[in-house]
Formats: C-alpha cells, sequence, structure tokens
C-alpha cells in the first residue's frame, strides 16, 4: 500500500522549498538521517529553520505514511469511533496530525506540544491556509506530563526522544490524558520494538485496552532476534531523492506500533495477526501469525482454495480472518 503526502502538504513543502540550497538541505538531511539510524534523538540534530526542513523533506514523508496506516488500524478495530480532540505530543512538523486528520475529519480541537521552536515554528507554517491552522502549538517537555486530554492521542517517533528509565512514565501519563484512542509509532528498529514493550507493559498494569497489533495482553512471544514491525512504502518526490542521495522512486518506512484503547471505545483484539511477509510457494502460503495462544507457523495449501484465496490477499501486517 503506497501513502503519498497530502497534495496541500506537498504544496506546503515546497514553498518552504523555494529558494532553499538543495545541496546545503542534503548536507543537513544526511545529519539528520545518521543521528536517527545511529538510534539518536533526532532533536538533537534541530538547530534552526533551515534544519527542521531538512528533517520534514527526509522523514516527515515517512513518518506520515507509518501513521497513516496505524491510523487505517484503528478506524478499522474500533469503526465507531470518531474523536474530536487530539492531543500530538513531540509533533515535530506536524506530519501525524495531518495523518490524522485525513483519517478523521471529525477533528476540530487539535494540540501540538514539542520540546523543539524550529519544528513547531515549521509546522505552523506548513499549516498556514489548511484545516490545521487552528491548531493550538506549545513548547514541552514530554517528561513533565500534565497532558490535557484529549479523545485521541498520538506520539509518533517521539519516545526515542525521551530518557529510556522515563518512558513507561510518559506513556502512562499520555494514558491518562486519553479518553478514547492512544496511539504509540515508533520506528521499526528492536529498539524502537522495545520501547514500545516497556510502553505496552505500562499500559496494560494501567488499565488500557490494547487493540493492536496484539491480538492479546500476554507477554509477547517473539523472541531476540526477533521483533514485532511491519512496512509501508511511499513514493519519494524528486526533491526527497535528491536531499537523501536516492536513485530509487520510492521508500519502504519500517515501522513498530502500539493502539490502547478505552474499553468504551473497543474491546481487546482477539483475532491472529500476519507478522512477517508471507512466502508464497508452488504447494502454497506459509504465514506467521501471532494469536492469542501465541506464534503459530501456519501453512495453507493451494489445494484448500476457499482458503488459499483468503491467505493470497494478506500481507504482513494484516489480521487472518477467523471466520
Amino acid at each position: 500500500m503506497s501513502r503519498e503526502l497530502p497534495p496541500a502538504l506537498r504544496a506546503a513543502i515546497d514553498r518552504e522549498l523555494a529558494g532553499v540550497s538543495r545541496r546545503d538541505l542534503a548536507q543537513r538531511t544526511a545529519a539528520t538521517t545518521a543521528t536517527y539510524r545511529g538510534g539518536g534523538a533526532s532533536a538533537t540534530a534541530i538547530q534552526g529553520r533551515d534544519d527542521a526542513l531538512a528533517y520534514a523533506l527526509a522523514r516527515l514523508p515517512a513518518t506520515y505514511a507509518a501513521t497513516c496506516e496505524v491510523f487505517a488500524e484503528a478506524q478499522r478495530m474500533a469503526p465507531g469511533f470518531a474523536p474530536a480532540s487530539l492531543l500530538d505530543a513531540g509533533s515535530g512538523p506536524g506530519g501525524g496530525s495531518w495523518a490524522a486528520l485525513e483519517a478523521w475529519p471529525s477533528l476540530r480541537d487539535i494540540r501540538w506540544l514539542d520540546a523543539s521552536p524550529p519544528f513547531l515554528d515549521l509546522a505552523r507554517r506548513l499549516a498556514t491556509g489548511n484545516p490545521l491552522d487552528r491548531a493550538e502549538a506549545r513548547r514541552a517537555d514530554l517528561t513533565a506530563g500534565g497532558f490535557p486530554p484529549a479523545d485521541l492521542v498520538l506520539a509518533s517517533y517521539a519516545l526515542a526522544e525521551i530518557p529510556p528509565p522515563k518512558q513507561p512514565l510518559v506513556a502512562d501519563a499520555l494514558w491518562q490524558a486519553t479518553a478514547g484512542v492512544l496511539a504509540l509509532v515508533e520506528p521499526g528498529t528492536p529498539a524502537g520494538y522495545r520501547r514500545l514493550l516497556a510502553a505496552r507493559d505500562a499500559l496494560i498494569a494501567a488499565g488500557a485496552t490494547i487493540l493492536a497489533p496484539c491480538p492479546h495482553h500476554a507477554a509477547c512471544p517473539l523472541v531476540a532476534p526477533d521483533w514485532c514491525h511491519f512496512s509501508v512504502r511511499l513514493p519519494r518526490s524528486r526533491d526527497h531523492r535528491l536531499a537523501k542521495g536516492a536513485e530509487v522512486p520510492f521508500e519502504d518506512e519500517k515501522f513498530a506500533y502500539l493502539l490502547a484503547a478505552r474499553p468504551h471505545i473497543a474491546a481487546e483484539a482477539r483475532t491472529p495477526r500476519v507478522v512477517a511477509r508471507p512466502r508464497v510457494g508452488k504447494p502454497g502460503i506459509d504465514l506467521k501469525l501471532c494469536t492469542a495462544d501465541g506464534l503459530e507457523q501456519r501453512f495453507v495449501p493451494r489445494r484448500d482454495k476457499p482458503a488459499y484465496a483468503v491467505a493470497r490477499r494478506l500481507d504482513w501486517g494484516d489480521v487472518y480472518p477467523t471466520a
């Protein structure tokens, strides 16, 4: 599935790029990418307007696409959920809020919290003349807690910016602010997975209902070096390719996520989920499933035509229909 930036956001970024040196942006992008791949806090590389723009050019398309995937799953798991308010904690340049508004046009009250003034300034400029221009932006340290309540709470690629001992505390504080659904999105790395595992433990202890990707509240059955993560393909614009020194016109973003909800929003998920890319061979399809009873390797033979027809439509991250 391809996830492309909405035209209004793409146009806003293009306006920001007018007159900006592409060579300078490429250098700044390389520094931001190196920090990200090294597991460091990306905000430490954001020192001013051009750094924020370089980040938006290099990383915003991917973080937006990943968050869209997560919100699509939230819509599937809780089809009656229609949030009116959003708290985007660690909002960066606002990509997660754009994804939220695409999923739920019902959003009216939107708040951004971020420790980086350059990110908040860029978020405001990108939102000018668009539905998000009504968002309230506030500089904030997420470790301070005390978040304002909202129907939908999002922390997208934000936990990595927080010292590890404080991450579960921040997750719990975000949950306390959640009236409906909490979405946590992290890079699809072993470190991102571990951050979400710690947050998951804190959320379950606080009484949260885990919607996805887990079909249970038990301990994660995956064993290192395996880890739970997913992938989304997104197109690269010409400027995106130039900034990253890339020739391929698309990018595959690996991400990990967790969706938690209040009990009145949705019940705990119990449907198995495909947690690796299906392997298709002549005899049939091999699926790796996370189920309520743990991991399962399921083989669907080609000769079982009804089951095979279902399995061949499944992709990494999909739920396995039980009926």
